[in-house]
């Protein structure tokens, strides 16, 4: 039997209860729904918001994050009175402050292999505000082995995707996308930008696309993946089709349980606070300044994008982006010792693979990048 709305509810609701598709029997379906939001940055903010304000009775926050003073052009969730505080128990504040009569449960630790089953088994619905690829391709791998729909959004600078993968009405996301992409072939957010309302667009879709579901209610996009580009203002659709091959949601599926999601895509799913290169091929900003203090001038390779050098750089470094550097290999001596440099050691990692690859031994990887020179050797330049 479905919980009654209070007076003080139906007075929230009102212009729910007035439109014949949601009523009272529908905000009584909200009340007694759950969500699980993987993520409380771009894309969690407006659907954390927006299913809070809709009255969905309880939802989950699954992020280990804390908020950054650079997450504010973008994560509304959050505000500059929270920096430096626990996301999930940002977005908490926020979410029951302007919903009070909802229930929100919190799980600060990074989403796994380990904890998936146990966290998302008692929600109805997931919505996927992931930024990564082992994160994406687990959250599918659950909803599909634990039969739950799963709403789908992602973003990159002008252009964002949603749609809506229920393996038991249609496609999951493996069927779109059988394997990862190559490990660094697709930039983040961080290494390649996003227009701050983008995330806006896209979570405020996601968002009514898990009203709807939980809801019974209109054509919600399974089938569908949304294309949309804010600088068109366009929005396409491309219909999907299940694939019966597919390795979890098939006829005959290989993957019953879930796998190491960091091992199959070859990138970790977040940050395990390891050292971006690793085995000695690190070396710290203050490292370096001391280094070059002491009259030892190593050739500085900043890998970053031209336009990022307007924000920051470190004087005497030639500039090669990551994407042009296995081109211009003929530029650099590999007798010569280099660091290589980024915003913040993850572009900068991937050329130090590409250069031990083709020889250059004498070579190390900026730790953190040049935010981390700003932060602990040059506070004169702007961390971004």
């Amino acid at each position: 039997m479905l919980a009654e709305l209070t007076h003080e509810e139906i007075l929230r609701y009102s212009r729910h209860l007035l439109i014949p598709e949601v009523g009272l029997d529908g905000q009584k379906r909200l009340k007694n729904s759950s969500v699980l939001l993987i993520g409380t940055g771009g894309l969690g903010s407006p659907a954390a918001l927006y299913l809070a304000a809709a009255g969905i009775g309880r939802i989950g926050l699954v992020d280990f994050d804390v908020v950054d003073p650079s997450n504010l052009q973008r994560q509304i969730i959050h505000g500059t009175s929270t920096v430096n505080h626990l996301k999930v128990e940002s977005a908490r504040s926020r979410m029951l402050d302007l919903n009070p009569d909802i229930q929100v449960e919190i799980h600060n630790q990074p989403f796994t292999s380990d904890n998936a089953f146990s966290i998302a088994a008692e929600y109805d619905l997931l919505i996927d505000g992931t930024d990564n690829f082992p994160t994406r391709y687990l959250t599918n791998d659950v909803c599909v082995l634990l039969g739950k729909p799963n709403v789908y959004g992602s973003i990159y600078r002008f252009d964002g995707q949603a749609s809506v993968f229920y393996a038991r009405k249609g496609p999951c996301y493996r069927c779109l996308f059988p394997e990862p992409p190559p490990p660094g072939l697709v930039p983040s957010c961080a290494e390649g930008g996003v227009l701050g309302v983008l995330p806006g667009t896209i979570g405020t879709i996601q968002a009514t696309e898990a009203i709807k579901v939980l809801l019974g209610i209109g054509e919600p996009l399974i089938g569908k993946l949304l294309l949309y580009n804010a600088l068109e203002m366009s929005f396409e659709y491309v219909n999907l089709q299940k694939n019966p091959n597919c390795k979890i949601c098939g006829q005959n599926p290989e993957i019953t349980q879930l796998i190491d999601y960091e091992e199959f895509c070859g990138i970790p799913g977040y940050d395990h606070n390891e050292r971006a290169g690793g085995y000695g091929w690190d070396i710290s900003a203050v490292e370096l300044s001391t280094m070059m203090a002491n009259g030892t001038i190593p050739f500085l390779l900043d890998v970053r994008e031209p336009h990022e050098l307007q924000i920051s750089a470190i004087d005497g470094a030639v500039n090669i982006p990551l994407g042009a550097l296995a081109a211009r290999l003929s530029e650099l001596d590999s007798s010569r010792e280099t660091i290589v440099i980024c915003k913040a050691g993850t572009r900068s990692a991937r050329a130090l693979e590409l250069l031990l690859s083709a020889g250059f031994k004498r070579t190390k990887n900026l730790q953190g990048g040049i935010n981390a020179w700003a932060r602990d050797v040059d506070p004169g330049l702007p961390q971004y």
